[in-house]
């Protein structure tokens, strides 16, 4: 479990799309009830709030010491490599006794192949 002044904000790409935008803040819920972990937001780099600021503002209001920046992208590439870290660079900008850390993105792991294996189960179960 992460220490209470540990924060994380699961960021995403935004969309125009409300449902997708919501998709995210649940998935933040969901993240603190499974792990525990005191301060979780969501963020998106653009089209929508909140965005990277926003949510590092309410981040440091909560009392956060570190936080920890982690894209919400199934693998790396140029938003997870450059957009990122800068936005959250030029965010901590205003939070200067704040440590703001960019994790990588999901990437390859057995536990995403599961998911991905129970999914093709469950569509074969629905048609038959």
């Amino acid at each position: 479990m992460l220490d209470k002044d540990t924060a994380v904000i699961l960021i995403d790409h935004g969309s125009v799309k409300d449902e997708a935008n919501t998709m995210l803040e649940a998935m933040a819920h969901l993240y603190q009830e499974t792990t525990g972990t005191a301060i979780v937001e969501a963020a998106h780099m653009e089209l929508t709030s909140p965005t990277m600021a926003e949510a590092l503002a309410r981040c440091a209001a909560l009392g956060a010491k570190t936080v920890v920046v982690m894209p919400y992208f199934l693998f790396p590439g140029r938003h997870s490599a450059e957009d990122i870290p800068k936005i959250a660079k030029e965010a901590a900008a205003a939070h200067p006794g704040i440590r703001v850390l960019v994790s990588e993105p999901l990437g390859m792991d057995t536990r995403l192949a599961s998911v991905a294996h129970d999914r093709v189960l469950e569509l074969l179960a629905q048609s038959d």
